[in-house]
């Protein structure tokens, strides 16, 4: 298995070292790579593990990778570099985490949950086929297969049954301003469960390379006017880059069930 990890806000690195053991992999090799694309240049973080008799590949990615680090704002990722970079990685499958602003009030923060569906309202085209008329399907954008092992897996990591929502809706935004209340009680009326700046354009991308693709979402903030305890608490960026790195445990699980 090669397998590409997306992080962001929510996995901001990639330190395997301290969750090997307890899942009896074993870190074979370790390398950083500067892949270079018609669209960019893209650092990568390479890993080779190894799981009972059999070796796996992790193609660790920040998407808001720029030159001084995690920092590129939502609007100006080079999300066609990214997912080349990857692809030419010759990766099997590519599992994106993300950290979304929660819409239902099923998904309050520090729920990990998946997504099913995007809802992509923003104008901007996100596509390699600048040049001739290409239309690709997205009536499912992300992977059953994949779907299908990580909700079985969050359920048991978080003590969920099957009565509880696992499944959601991502409305993208444009950024990189958090969205108002009436964005969000408007999103909610047209579907939208969880708010985002960036996943939904990787999602086309890889439909377009054929790349099997899930988003694994950590709900890292009520959005705006959702939170029960104060409607009118303003959103802070560190607070919610915290939340979301305070649940990485069921992303672990998540990224070595795809693996063995």
């Amino acid at each position: 298995m090669r397998l590409g990890v997306i992080g962001g806000t929510g996995l901001v690195s990639m330190d395997l070292r301290p969750h090997l053991t307890m899942r009896n992999f074993t870190l074979l090799h370790e390398d950083r790579v500067v892949v270079d694309t018609a669209y960019g240049s893209v650092p990568l973080r390479c890993f080779t593990v190894e799981h009972e008799g059999q070796s796996h590949e992790i193609l660790f990615l920040q998407r808001h990778h720029n030159p001084s680090g995690h920092g590129q704002p939502p609007h100006m990722i080079n999300h066609r570099a990214n997912m080349l970079a990857l692809s030419g990685g010759d990766v099997d499958a590519v599992l994106s985490v993300c950290s979304v602003g929660a819409v239902s009030n099923t998904f309050p923060p520090g729920k990990v949950a998946l997504a099913d569906q995007y809802i992509d309202f923003t104008g901007v085209a996100t596509t390699f086929h600048d040049d001739e008329a290409t239309f690709t399907s997205v009536t499912q954008p992300f992977d059953e297969e994949m779907n299908r092992v990580l909700e079985t897996l969050l359920r048991q990591e978080q003590g969920f049954g099957d009565s509880e929502p696992m499944r959601y809706t991502y409305w993208l935004t444009q950024g990189p301003q958090f969205e108002t209340v009436a964005e969000v009680n408007a999103i909610e009326r047209l579907g939208g469960d969880m708010v985002g700046m960036t996943m939904a354009r990787e999602a086309k991308l890889a439909a377009e390379l054929d790349l099997p693709y899930a988003a694994v979402c950590i709900s890292s903030n009520w959005a705006a006017g959702r939170d029960p305890s104060d409607a009118a608490k303003a959103l802070d960026h560190e607070a919610v880059s915290a939340q979301a790195n305070d649940r990485l445990v069921p992303i672990w699980s998540c990224i070595f069930a795809l693996l063995g």
